[in-house]
C-alpha cells in the first residue's frame, strides 16, 4: 500500500523536530506565547522575538493558539520558515481542550524544551536583549524573575489605558516572567480554574512563594505593552474577574491580604447598600428613606466618578463613559465578587 504524501503542515512540523535533533541541543529558554485570534499583534511580537541577541541555537518560541483558526497558523509558519534556516525554532501549538490564558500557558510549558520558560502575551514587543537580561537575573538559581513591562500612555490617559497601565507596577505578570520548568512542575503550573486573564500570574507567583521559591527582579528583562483600543463601557465586563479575587484569597488568604487588599471595597458595598435603602423606601412608600438612601448613593457615585476623571482623558465620548460606568460598577463588582465567593465557597466580602 501506498503511503500517503505528507502535507505542507507535517512537512514543516517533521523538519523543525529533524532540524533540532540534528542540533543535538535543547534550548535554554523556551518563550511560551498565548494568542487568540490576533495574528497582527501577534505578528509583530515575533518580529521583536526573532530579533533577540541570544544566539538562535539557545531559545525557541511555542506559539499557543488558544482559539485555533488558520490564519494564526499561517502567519506563524511563514514566521518560522523565513528563520528556521538560522537555527531558530518556532512552533505552533493549537489548545482544543482547556481554554483560557492559564490552560494555554500550561500547553506551552509542557511541550517546551527549554529548562528556562519565559512567558510573554501577544501584544507585547520585548526588547532585543530581553532573554540575555532574563536569563543572566537568573543565574543565581532563583526559581523565577520578573521583568519589567513598560506601558506607554497619553498625557491624558482615559480610565480603561490608566487601569491597563497597572501591569507596569504588577510584582509578578505573565507578560514578562522567568520560571525554570522544574518549579512549573512542582507546583503544577497555572489552575486552570482562572480561565480569563486575571490572577492566574498572581498564583503561580503565590503558589512558587508557598513551595520555598526565591523570585528575583529582572529590570533589564524589558517589553513593552501598548494598550490595545477598547469598546466603549469595557470596564462593565471587566467587573467579571472580580470572581477570580475569591479563588485567589481562598488559596493563599494571607499573601492576599499582605499583597492584594487587606480591606474589601468598602466605597462599593457603601454605594450599593445606599441605592437598595433608597429603592426600598420608594417601594414602601417612606419618603425619609428613600430621599436619604438616593441622596448618599448620588454623593458616592459623584465621588467615585470625580476619582476615576482626575488626570483622565476630557474627551466628550470619555466623560459620557465614566459617568454611565461610575454608576454601574459597584452593583457589579459586588455581584460578581459574591458570585465568586459562593462559587469557590470562601467568606470573601
Amino acid at each position: 500500500m501506498n503511503t500517503p504524501a505528507l502535507t505542507r503542515t507535517q512537512h514543516r512540523r517533521q523538519a523543525a523536530s529533524e532540524d533540532g535533533a540534528s542540533a543535538g541541543l535543547s534550548p535554554e529558554v523556551s518563550v511560551v506565547v498565548p494568542t487568540w485570534r490576533r495574528p497582527a499583534m501577534l505578528e509583530r511580537c515575533l518580529a521583536a522575538l526573532v530579533r533577540q541577541t541570544l544566539e538562535t541555537r539557545r531559545y525557541e518560541i511555542v506559539v499557543c493558539d488558544d482559539g485555533p483558526d488558520e490564519a494564526t497558523r499561517a502567519s506563524v509558519e511563514r514566521i518560522a520558515d523565513a528563520h528556521r534556516a538560522r537555527g531558530l525554532q518556532i512552533r505552533y501549538l493549537p489548545i482544543t481542550a482547556t481554554q483560557g490564558p492559564a490552560g494555554a500557558r500550561n500547553a506551552g510549558w509542557r511541550e517546551a524544551r527549554g529548562e528556562v520558560i519565559a512567558f510573554t502575551d501577544d501584544d507585547t514587543i520585548p526588547d532585543a536583549h530581553w532573554l540575555e537580561a532574563g536569563l543572566a537575573a537568573m543565574a543565581d538559581g532563583a526559581c523565577a524573575a520578573s521583568g519589567a513591562i513598560v506601558v506607554p500612555l497619553p498625557e491624558r490617559p482615559t480610565d480603561y489605558e490608566y487601569d491597563a497601565s497597572g501591569l507596569a507596577r504588577a510584582e509578578f505578570a505573565t507578560a514578562n516572567v522567568f520560571v525554570r520548568k522544574d518549579a512549573l512542575i512542582s507546583v503544577d503550573g497555572f489552575d486552570e480554574r482562572f480561565t480569563s486573564a486575571w490572577r492566574e500570574d498572581s498564583d503561580l507567583q503565590f503558589s512558587l512563594m508557598a513551595a520555598g521559591g526565591r523570585i528575583v527582579n529582572a529590570p533589564d528583562a524589558r517589553v513593552v505593552h501598548p494598550v490595545r483600543p477598547a469598546r466603549w463601557g469595557v470596564s462593565l465586563s471587566q467587573q467579571r474577574k472580580s470572581a477570580f479575587e475569591a479563588l485567589l484569597y481562598r488559596k493563599h488568604p494571607t499573601l492576599y491580604r499582605e499583597r492584594i487588599a487587606s480591606t474589601p471595597p468598602l466605597a462599593y458595598y457603601a454605594s450599593t447598600a445606599a441605592a437598595v435603602a433608597g429603592l426600598v423606601g420608594a417601594l414602601a412608600q417612606i419618603p425619609p428613606i428613600a430621599s436619604a438612601g438616593a441622596l448618599v448613593w448620588l454623593a458616592l457615585t459623584l465621588r467615585f466618578f470625580l476619582l476615576r476623571m482626575r488626570g483622565r482623558s476630557r474627551a466628550w465620548r470619555h466623560i459620557s463613559e465614566m459617568a454611565a460606568t461610575s454608576a454601574l460598577i459597584p452593583f457589579l463588582s459586588i455581584y460578581w465578587r459574591l458570585r465568586g465567593a459562593f462559587r469557590y465557597r470562601t467568606w470573601f466580602l
